[in-house]
């Protein structure tokens, strides 16, 4: 496929092969100008070559508070809501910096204002009720989060503990863990990835108002 494309991003044009053996042969279809615009969060997997026919490259990083906020306000008009700033940013806060997050957050907090109040103007203080109740706290840590980091604290002392350990400890698979549930956790500074397996970190032992153990084992 990527062969395919070469053509088509160099000189705006596509080979395609008609028949076989002798009879085969190319036909050469030109196309009009055109961009193309590629999108992956998995750019490692991609063949250099293909990379490197895109001139601009451009890293992305999550967004902001103020920035999902705005996107939230704008969203909340169409969906004919009327949402507070302050709710807003709390919203964002839970959010994780991904647009996909907050605004499934927010057609949840208008279907709860809607239900639990009887209103379509969703207040701070409707936010933060219709955001617990799913169990999400303030900087966005859902359930699974926590019993993650609560399992290395309880169970194997804050670790190091292996990520199968782990697993079979919460009864949920290791790839799971991996992949939906560490980077985030990763990103707040909540765990590390040692050799010898996860470990909880001081901001992790804080942010759950929990005492790391006495014996001083854990290297924070």
């Amino acid at each position: 496929m990527e062969e395919f494309i070469y053509p088509a991003m160099e000189d705006f044009r596509v080979d395609i092969a008609v028949g076989e053996g002798i009879n085969a042969r190319t036909l050469n279809m030109t196309l009009k100008p055109f961009t193309i615009v590629g999108a992956t969060t998995r750019s490692g997997m991609l063949t250099a070559p293909l990379r490197d026919r895109f001139i601009n490259r451009a890293h992305f990083d999550f967004y902001e508070i103020e920035e999902l906020a705005l996107l939230l306000r704008r969203n909340a008009r169409k969906l004919k809501t009327e949402l507070s700033e302050d709710a807003s940013i709390e919203i964002a806060l839970r959010s994780r910096g991904t647009p996909r997050k907050a605004n499934n957050l927010l057609r949840w907090t208008r279907d709860f204002s809607q239900v639990q109040h009887k209103v379509d103007t969703i207040t701070e203080s409707i936010a933060r009720e219709a955001l617990a109740m799913i169990e999400i706290d303030n900087i966005g840590l859902e359930e699974m989060d926590r019993r993650y980091l609560q399992t290395i604290m309880t169970v194997y002392s804050g670790g190091p503990a292996g990520l199968e350990a782990i697993g079979h400890s919460m009864n949920v698979p290791p790839d799971t863990l991996q992949d939906e549930v560490e980077p985030f956790l990763l990103r707040q500074g909540f765990i590390q990835r040692t050799p010898r397996g996860r470990m909880v970190t001081t901001a992790a032992w804080q942010h759950l108002k929990m005492l790391p153990p006495e014996n001083g084992s854990q290297n924070l």
